[in-house]
């Protein structure tokens, strides 16, 4: 009889649940058990978890690796899907496998080099991506310097944390003064430079900012999954225009995205992200995780989640193609089931298990995305 196997995701994003439906789901028809922790007690991945834990609060990277090796050693986790905390525990990757856990994740010389926007862009533009004009900025004299001369060139400027994740952080440079336009209708992403300068010189530390042209539609995220000898075995493009969502196998954004995850080893998932500048596709972001939206590509006849787990186990599935495009389609709320009742108080080590797998009553409802055709 085949094992079932033990998948952890440590804190996550919500739409994590699907990846966790698609693991239970797949076409092997193998049993998998999923092990989900967080910080925040109402997340629905904890209620989608066949067993969670809150995670402890205020551990150094070092201290959560230990933390981690913990967790996988008590709960015989045979694939770990970390985001949290990523750089550390992928420096550890001989610890885990020492206690029979495998990591989905790039290891830590890939990490670091997207971690910093700065470094890799400058790192994909030495192998030919190309990418947008950037400045790094960490005064209100830089920043201004930077707009100017994308104002200059036409352009609308803006910026964003020269390391983090999504769109944290992002804004549009606008020199409209403010106003009670700026306070009717929904909040946007534009502020004021002169507000913004302000801030600037009035804090006490210098912040570290990329300050580029703001790039035009299409979106395309290119999911990759690599494999640990750097060969891609799957890249689908998920294309973003407004509401409308679809797919594309065009090379523009495939090549360039293999590229990327070939050579500098983006082992497992990967999600690589272009947009336009005038009429050339650039890089925006490399994230060294799965994406949020990585389930969409259900759509297209495949489960990415299960064909990563099973490259991590050693069991190579090849090179994958899609069977078909799915059509377009949009993303929508919708509700998903959360804990009865927040968590108690953290468990101590050798108590009994904190989070048995219960259904949710329907009183108790998250909301998470779903994709409907258009």
């Amino acid at each position: 009889m085949v094992s079932r196997v033990r998948v952890w995701l440590n804190r996550t994003y919500a739409e994590n649940v699907f990846f966790m439906d698609q693991l239970r789901r797949n076409p092997s028809d193998r049993a998998v058990e999923i092990h989900a922790t967080h910080g925040d007690a109402d997340s629905p991945v904890l209620a989608a978890a066949d067993t969670a834990e809150l995670e402890p609060e205020g551990l150094s990277p070092a201290g959560y690796v230990e933390y981690a090796l913990a967790q996988c050693r008590r709960r015989g986790i045979d694939v770990f899907v970390p985001r949290m905390h990523q750089s550390a525990i992928v420096a550890h990757r001989a610890e885990f496998e020492a206690v029979g856990t495998a990591l989905l994740a790039p290891p830590p010389e890939a990490v670091a080099v997207f971690h910093d926007k700065v470094i890799a862009y400058e790192a994909v533009q030495a192998i030919g991506v190309p990418v947008p004009p950037w400045w790094r900025v960490r005064t209100a004299d830089e920043l201004l310097a930077a707009v100017e001369e994308l104002e200059a060139g036409g352009h609308k400027a803006c910026f964003k944390p020269a390391s983090g994740a999504g769109g944290v952080g992002f804004r549009v440079i606008t020199r409209s003064p403010f106003s009670l336009m700026h306070l009717s209708g929904f909040p946007t992403p534009y502020v004021q430079l002169d507000l913004v300068l302000e801030a600037l010189r009035q804090a006490e530390e210098p912040v570290d900012w990329l300050v580029m042209p703001r790039l035009e539609q299409p979106e395309v995220s290119v999911d990759c999954l690599t494999g640990p000898d750097n060969r891609v075995r799957l890249a689908i493009g998920r294309l973003k225009n407004g509401r409308r969502r679809g797919f594309t196998l065009q090379e523009q954004w495939l090549e360039p995205a293999r590229r990327i995850a070939e050579g500098f080893g983006l082992h497992y998932l990967s999600n690589i992200q272009f947009r336009m500048f005038g009429e050339t596709p650039v890089l925006m972001d490399v994230n060294t995780r799965p994406a949020g939206g990585l389930h969409q590509l259900s759509l297209c006849g495949v489960n990415v989640p299960w064909l990563a787990v099973q490259l991590a186990l050693g069991e190579d599935p090849g090179e994958v193609a899609p069977p078909f495009l799915g059509q377009d389609y949009t993303v929508v709320s919708g509700p998903r089931p959360v804990r009865p009742v927040s968590l108690p108080q953290q468990r101590t080590e050798g108590s009994e298990a904190l989070l048995p797998a219960v259904p949710a009553p329907v009183e108790s409802l998250g909301v998470s995305a779903q994709v409907l055709p258009l």
